[in-house]
């Protein structure tokens, strides 16, 4: 299971309206790469088969491919507003370690 937070989806309703374009969905994908191993992705999609994993939230639609789902699972997709940065942030149990910067990990 994951868990797509309602930060993260007013966030993404923003994008959309920004974009102008509500028929755009979040994807988040896994990528080897990085300073640990594999590094998180996001994109923009209009686009999505049965064989991803689609999380609704506000209205917005979160979609994951099946083999990022395997890296994710347990997950918290947030979005994060502080006085220095803001930004959106994957909490992953099955990271065993992460850089500095929090784009990547290792399983």
């Amino acid at each position: 299971m994951i868990e797509f937070t309602d930060a993260a989806a007013l966030k993404m309703q923003e994008v959309l309206e920004e974009e102008g374009d509500s028929t755009l969905n979040l994807r988040v994908l896994i990528q080897g790469g990085g300073c640990s191993g594999f590094q998180y992705g996001f994109t923009l999609d209009k686009d999505y088969t049965e064989v991803d994993t689609v999380i609704e939230n506000q209205g917005v639609k979160l979609l994951i491919d099946p083999i990022s789902i395997q890296y994710l699972d347990g997950s918290k997709i947030d979005y994060t507003e502080s006085f220095e940065s803001s930004h959106f942030e994957i909490r992953n149990p099955n990271a065993v370690s992460t850089c500095g910067c929090g784009s990547s990990f290792a399983v």
